[in-house]
C-alpha cells in the first residue's frame, strides 16, 4: 500500500513541476501588447490555468503525504 502511495506522490510531484514550468513559460511568452490590451489576454489565461493546476497538484501531493504518514503510524 505504501509503495503505491509513494508512486502516486512522485507522480503528483512531477505533475506539479510540469504545471509550474508550463505556467512560467507561458507567462514569459506574454508580450507587452498582451499586457496593454483590454481584458485578459489568451496567454495570460493559459498561464493562470497552469498555475491553478499547479495548486491542485500540490494539494494532491500534500494529501498523499498525509496518507503515507497515517499509514506509517498505524503499523
Amino acid at each position: 500500500m505504501q509503495t503505491f502511495l509513494v508512486i502516486l506522490l512522485i507522480g503528483a510531484m512531477l505533475a506539479t513541476v510540469a504545471a509550474l514550468v508550463r505556467g512560467i513559460v507561458t507567462f514569459l511568452k506574454t508580450t507587452e501588447a498582451d499586457l496593454k490590451g483590454e481584458g485578459p489576454s489568451e496567454p495570460g489565461m493559459r498561464s493562470n490555468k497552469m498555475m491553478q493546476a499547479r495548486i491542485l497538484f500540490q494539494a494532491l501531493a500534500i494529501l498523499i503525504v498525509v496518507l503515507i504518514l497515517f499509514a506509517a503510524g498505524r503499523t
